[in-house]
Protein backbone atom coordinates (compact mmCIF):
# COMPACT_ATOMS: atom_id res chain seq x y z
CA UNK A 1 0.00 0.00 0.00
CA UNK A 2 1.12 3.40 -0.85
CA UNK A 3 1.15 5.22 2.55
CA UNK A 4 2.29 9.05 2.44
CA UNK A 5 4.12 9.75 6.08
CA UNK A 6 1.53 12.53 6.89
CA UNK A 7 -1.62 9.66 6.25
CA UNK A 8 0.58 6.69 8.05
CA UNK A 9 -2.45 5.36 10.41
CA UNK A 10 -1.09 5.27 14.47
CA UNK A 11 -2.09 2.47 16.58
CA UNK A 12 -5.33 4.01 18.01
CA UNK A 13 -6.30 4.20 14.52
CA UNK A 14 -5.81 1.07 13.63
CA UNK A 15 -7.04 -0.53 16.56
CA UNK A 16 -10.49 1.57 15.69
CA UNK A 17 -10.59 -0.59 11.99
CA UNK A 18 -9.69 -3.86 13.78
CA UNK A 19 -12.47 -3.56 16.26
CA UNK A 20 -15.72 -1.42 14.10
CA UNK A 21 -18.43 -3.94 13.68
CA UNK A 22 -17.96 -4.01 9.76
CA UNK A 23 -17.63 -6.30 6.88
CA UNK A 24 -13.78 -6.76 4.97
CA UNK A 25 -12.92 -8.21 1.96
CA UNK A 26 -10.49 -11.33 2.23
CA UNK A 27 -8.34 -12.11 -0.86
CA UNK A 28 -6.42 -14.95 -1.25
CA UNK A 29 -3.80 -16.51 -3.96
CA UNK A 30 -5.06 -20.02 -5.00
CA UNK A 31 -3.79 -21.91 -7.90
CA UNK A 32 -6.59 -21.19 -9.91
CA UNK A 33 -6.12 -17.10 -9.16
CA UNK A 34 -7.23 -14.53 -7.00
CA UNK A 35 -10.84 -15.44 -4.69
CA UNK A 36 -12.20 -12.44 -2.60
CA UNK A 37 -15.12 -13.00 -0.51
CA UNK A 38 -16.61 -9.93 1.47
CA UNK A 39 -17.04 -11.39 5.01
CA UNK A 40 -18.19 -9.88 9.00
CA UNK A 41 -15.19 -10.33 11.11
CA UNK A 42 -14.11 -9.97 14.52
CA UNK A 43 -10.63 -9.09 15.59
CA UNK A 44 -9.46 -10.97 18.71
CA UNK A 45 -5.95 -9.75 19.68
CA UNK A 46 -5.31 -12.47 22.17
CA UNK A 47 -4.53 -14.60 19.48
CA UNK A 48 -1.01 -15.36 18.29
CA UNK A 49 1.87 -13.03 17.88
CA UNK A 50 -0.33 -10.10 16.40
CA UNK A 51 -3.94 -10.94 17.00
CA UNK A 52 -6.66 -12.56 14.38
CA UNK A 53 -9.47 -12.30 12.55
CA UNK A 54 -12.15 -14.58 12.71
CA UNK A 55 -15.28 -14.76 10.27
CA UNK A 56 -16.83 -17.83 8.28
CA UNK A 57 -17.77 -18.70 5.18
CA UNK A 58 -20.76 -20.58 3.43
CA UNK A 59 -19.02 -24.43 2.68
CA UNK A 60 -20.37 -24.07 -0.60
CA UNK A 61 -17.98 -21.21 -1.52
CA UNK A 62 -14.64 -23.19 -2.32
CA UNK A 63 -12.42 -20.32 -1.36
CA UNK A 64 -11.57 -22.19 1.95
CA UNK A 65 -11.16 -25.27 0.36
CA UNK A 66 -8.15 -23.91 -2.42
CA UNK A 67 -4.94 -24.24 -1.75
CA UNK A 68 -3.12 -21.15 -0.15
CA UNK A 69 -0.29 -19.68 -2.06
CA UNK A 70 1.41 -17.27 0.23
CA UNK A 71 0.09 -14.63 2.61
CA UNK A 72 -3.66 -14.33 2.60
CA UNK A 73 -5.00 -10.54 2.74
CA UNK A 74 -8.16 -9.27 4.53
CA UNK A 75 -8.62 -5.69 3.21
CA UNK A 76 -10.89 -3.47 6.04
CA UNK A 77 -12.42 -0.61 4.59
CA UNK A 78 -13.51 2.71 7.26
CA UNK A 79 -15.69 5.58 6.15
CA UNK A 80 -14.83 7.35 2.99
CA UNK A 81 -16.25 10.49 1.00
CA UNK A 82 -16.17 12.53 -1.75
CA UNK A 83 -14.44 16.16 -0.52
CA UNK A 84 -15.44 19.10 -2.50
CA UNK A 85 -13.04 22.08 -3.38
CA UNK A 86 -15.62 24.55 -2.75
CA UNK A 87 -14.84 23.68 0.74
CA UNK A 88 -11.54 24.94 0.89
CA UNK A 89 -11.11 28.40 2.34
CA UNK A 90 -8.15 27.64 0.28
CA UNK A 91 -10.81 28.20 -2.99
CA UNK A 92 -11.57 31.62 -2.54
CA UNK A 93 -7.90 32.78 -1.49
CA UNK A 94 -6.33 31.11 -4.78
CA UNK A 95 -8.21 29.17 -6.36
CA UNK A 96 -5.15 26.45 -6.65
CA UNK A 97 -7.38 23.17 -5.05
CA UNK A 98 -8.73 20.21 -6.65
CA UNK A 99 -11.12 17.22 -5.43
CA UNK A 100 -10.14 14.00 -3.76
CA UNK A 101 -11.58 11.08 -1.69
CA UNK A 102 -10.92 10.57 1.84
CA UNK A 103 -10.99 6.99 3.42
CA UNK A 104 -9.50 4.82 6.13
CA UNK A 105 -8.26 1.29 5.35
CA UNK A 106 -6.19 -1.34 6.88
CA UNK A 107 -4.59 -4.09 4.98
CA UNK A 108 -4.36 -7.25 7.36
CA UNK A 109 -2.14 -10.15 6.22
CA UNK A 110 -1.56 -13.53 8.15
CA UNK A 111 -1.73 -16.74 8.00
CA UNK A 112 -5.14 -18.62 7.00
CA UNK A 113 -6.51 -21.24 9.37
CA UNK A 114 -10.11 -23.34 8.61
CA UNK A 115 -12.15 -24.47 11.80
CA UNK A 116 -14.71 -26.77 10.92
CA UNK A 117 -15.15 -27.75 14.69
CA UNK A 118 -18.88 -27.15 15.90
CA UNK A 119 -18.07 -25.92 18.91
CA UNK A 120 -15.38 -23.02 17.55
CA UNK A 121 -18.26 -22.29 15.01
CA UNK A 122 -21.28 -21.53 17.64
CA UNK A 123 -18.69 -19.48 19.63
CA UNK A 124 -17.85 -17.48 16.99
CA UNK A 125 -21.08 -17.17 15.22
CA UNK A 126 -22.59 -15.98 19.02
CA UNK A 127 -19.68 -13.34 19.54
CA UNK A 128 -20.14 -12.00 15.98
CA UNK A 129 -24.49 -11.79 16.63
CA UNK A 130 -23.84 -10.00 20.20
CA UNK A 131 -21.28 -7.69 18.37
CA UNK A 132 -23.89 -6.46 16.06
CA UNK A 133 -26.98 -6.93 18.21
CA UNK A 134 -25.40 -5.10 20.90
CA UNK A 135 -27.44 -1.18 20.06
CA UNK A 136 -30.45 -3.35 19.52
CA UNK A 137 -33.39 -2.16 21.80
CA UNK A 138 -34.25 -6.25 21.70
CA UNK A 139 -30.73 -7.68 20.98
CA UNK A 140 -31.99 -11.21 18.62
CA UNK A 141 -29.60 -14.10 20.21
CA UNK A 142 -28.66 -17.49 18.77
CA UNK A 143 -30.71 -18.71 21.62
CA UNK A 144 -33.74 -17.45 20.70
CA UNK A 145 -34.45 -19.52 17.16
CA UNK A 146 -34.36 -23.63 17.61
CA UNK A 147 -31.54 -25.67 18.73
CA UNK A 148 -31.79 -27.80 15.67
CA UNK A 149 -32.36 -25.25 13.54
CA UNK A 150 -28.65 -24.07 14.54
CA UNK A 151 -27.18 -26.90 14.52
CA UNK A 152 -27.66 -26.88 10.66
CA UNK A 153 -26.46 -23.86 10.03
CA UNK A 154 -23.63 -24.32 11.71
CA UNK A 155 -22.86 -27.36 9.09
CA UNK A 156 -23.52 -25.48 6.46
CA UNK A 157 -20.63 -22.75 7.17
CA UNK A 158 -17.08 -23.35 7.78
CA UNK A 159 -14.55 -20.55 10.12
CA UNK A 160 -12.21 -18.87 8.79
CA UNK A 161 -8.97 -17.40 11.06
CA UNK A 162 -6.08 -14.98 9.78
CA UNK A 163 -3.28 -15.21 12.35
CA UNK A 164 -1.91 -11.89 11.76
CA UNK A 165 1.60 -11.56 10.45
CA UNK A 166 1.97 -7.60 9.33
CA UNK A 167 -0.30 -4.71 8.91
CA UNK A 168 -0.75 -1.73 6.60
CA UNK A 169 -2.65 1.10 7.18
CA UNK A 170 -3.75 4.37 6.34
CA UNK A 171 -5.78 7.46 7.28
CA UNK A 172 -6.15 10.09 4.35
CA UNK A 173 -8.16 12.30 5.89
CA UNK A 174 -7.20 16.14 4.76
CA UNK A 175 -4.06 15.93 7.67
CA UNK A 176 -2.29 17.31 4.48
CA UNK A 177 -4.56 20.60 4.92
CA UNK A 178 -4.44 24.06 6.99
CA UNK A 179 -6.69 24.09 9.26
CA UNK A 180 -9.09 26.50 7.75
CA UNK A 181 -9.53 24.13 4.65
CA UNK A 182 -10.26 21.05 7.22
CA UNK A 183 -12.92 23.46 9.11
CA UNK A 184 -14.63 23.71 6.04
CA UNK A 185 -14.23 19.98 5.07
CA UNK A 186 -15.78 18.96 8.30
CA UNK A 187 -18.60 21.38 7.77
CA UNK A 188 -19.16 20.11 4.36
CA UNK A 189 -19.29 16.81 5.34
CA UNK A 190 -21.68 17.36 8.18
CA UNK A 191 -23.81 19.49 6.03
CA UNK A 192 -24.05 16.96 3.67
CA UNK A 193 -24.77 14.07 6.31
CA UNK A 194 -22.01 12.07 6.54
CA UNK A 195 -21.35 12.78 10.27
CA UNK A 196 -19.10 9.77 10.51
CA UNK A 197 -16.50 10.71 8.18
CA UNK A 198 -16.68 14.23 9.71
CA UNK A 199 -16.03 12.89 12.84
CA UNK A 200 -13.04 10.81 11.61
CA UNK A 201 -11.44 14.29 9.74
CA UNK A 202 -11.65 16.01 12.86
CA UNK A 203 -10.17 13.14 15.26
CA UNK A 204 -7.27 12.92 12.77
CA UNK A 205 -6.63 16.58 13.45
CA UNK A 206 -6.38 16.25 16.78
CA UNK A 207 -3.71 13.29 16.25
CA UNK A 208 -2.06 15.12 14.33
CA UNK A 209 -1.84 18.64 16.30
CA UNK A 210 -0.77 16.22 18.95
CA UNK A 211 1.93 14.73 17.26
CA UNK A 212 3.18 17.89 15.89
CA UNK A 213 3.26 19.12 19.39
CA UNK A 214 5.05 16.30 20.58
CA UNK A 215 2.38 14.68 22.64
CA UNK A 216 1.06 11.31 22.83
Amino acid sequence: MYIPAHFAAGPGAVHDLLTRPAAANLVTMTPRGLLATLLPFIYEPSTGEHGALHGHLARNNTQWSEPTLGESLVIIQGADAYISPSWYAAKAEHGRVVPTWNYSTAHVYGKLVIHEDPAWLGSHVRRLTDLHEAGSDHPWTVDDAPGHYIAGQLRAIVGIELLITRIEAKTKLSQNRPDTDVDGVVAGLTARGQAESAADVARARRGHMDLKSGRA
